[in-house]
């Protein structure tokens, strides 16, 4: 081995990635990304979760209660209701996360000691939210004492919606059904237009009297098959693996999953119209699933973030797709009480797809 032969191998590779400039921007980009995600936005303590709250005692110490519940932080009560239908109804919803319920005989509780003197309700879909309250729950509340300046924790039940055993693959395997789809519909779309460009079948094409809208269209469609075959295969193995339930309508799950397919699709055409490889459609598929994982509230709680990453994980299609299934498989919701977020999906699939389309037209004209 020559070292001279060896330099030379080195820098004619170092002279290609610094012409490459989509990889270049990835040795940089990524690093800087985690950096700032993981500093910035990913938070394991939970802030202003939205909650409801049931005062049926109204006395003095229920409000001193209150006070301190606020003052922690942790729950943000942006619903005062007046019965427990109505909390059930916003539970249902996805509405709230936690609902705080103080009973008419608040005081008689404290003094007997012998039952739980307050009750916190916990929406079991989100492990994070159920953490959170139980952390809240079993601190010292100066409020529920007689003696000054003595602090004792006085019983307090919480119930968990949903999910009373607190099985993680209860909130996990809803999740993953968005995860997998990311990831294998947005590579494998990006991949298969760009390789039609490296072998040189894309000039064929163009030849035809296929528009680009036509083209594009039909090259995705082969792939929405394999994406409902993929969900197919998660519910039976969640059903049958971790006795994972649907609770809602199989309808409306298909039509989540088909409407964010169309997502993950559009995603993918649109990185195929940025790169010119295939290796560059992989990591520019990486750069986007990324962010998405770790805004969305698969993996980190989405109440923990700064309102900043909240706003950008907002714009991301899978943020939108875990609440919708999370709340049909797990909640038994509706779509329809959930339009806003399939709204939302569909107003990103026309966007995206959109874009993709026009910036085709420019890329082979």
């Amino acid at each position: 081995m020559k070292l001279g032969r060896l330099l030379a191998v080195v820098r004619k590779e170092l002279w290609q990635l610094s012409r490459d400039r989509l990889t270049f921007g990835m040795i940089i980009g990524i690093p800087t990304l985690q950096l700032l995600l993981f500093g910035f936005a990913i938070n394991l303590d939970i802030r202003q979760l939205p909650a409801a709250l049931l005062d049926e005692s109204n006395t003095w110490r229920s409000r001193e209660l209150i006070a301190e519940l606020s003052s922690s932080q942790v729950l943000d009560f942006r619903y005062r209701v007046h019965s427990p239908q109505q909390i059930d109804d916003l539970l249902h919803r996805g509405k709230i996360g936690a609902a705080v319920v103080i009973p008419q005989d608040f005081e008689a509780r404290l003094e007997g000691k012998d039952r739980p003197a307050w009750q916190v309700m916990v929406d079991g879909t989100d492990q994070s939210v159920q953490s959170a309250v139980r952390q809240l729950a079993s601190f010292p509340l100066s409020s529920l004492d007689h003696v000054p300046g003595q602090v004792i924790v006085r019983p307090v039940e919480i119930v968990n919606f949903y999910n009373p055993d607190r099985r993680a693959q209860i909130n996990t395997v809803p999740g993953l059904i968005g995860v997998i789809l990311t990831m294998t519909m947005t590579i494998f779309t990006g991949m298969a237009i760009v390789r039609e460009r490296e072998r040189g079948n894309m000039e064929m094409l163009i030849a035809t009297p296929l528009s680009p809208f036509e083209l594009t269209i039909g090259k995705v469609l082969p792939y929405v098959g394999i994406g409902l075959i993929q969900v197919t295969l998660i519910l039976i193995l969640g059903l049958l693996v971790f006795d994972v339930p649907v609770r809602g309508s199989l309808l409306d799950v298909y039509l989540i999953s088909l409407t964010y397919i169309a997502a993950t699709l559009a995603l993918g055409v649109l990185i195929s119209t940025l790169a010119n490889t295939q290796f560059q459609a992989m990591q520019m598929a990486f750069f986007l699933f990324l962010p998405q994982i770790l805004l969305s509230g698969f993996m980190f709680p989405y109440d923990g973030m700064p309102r900043a990453a909240q706003w950008i994980a907002e714009m991301f299609p899978l943020t939108h797709f875990l609440r919708l299934i999370r709340g049909v498989m797990l909640r038994g919701t509706g779509v329809g009480q959930m339009w806003t977020e399939l709204a939302a999906l569909i107003g990103f699939v026309i966007v995206v797809l959109g874009i993709a389309v026009l910036r085709f037209r420019k890329t082979l004209d």
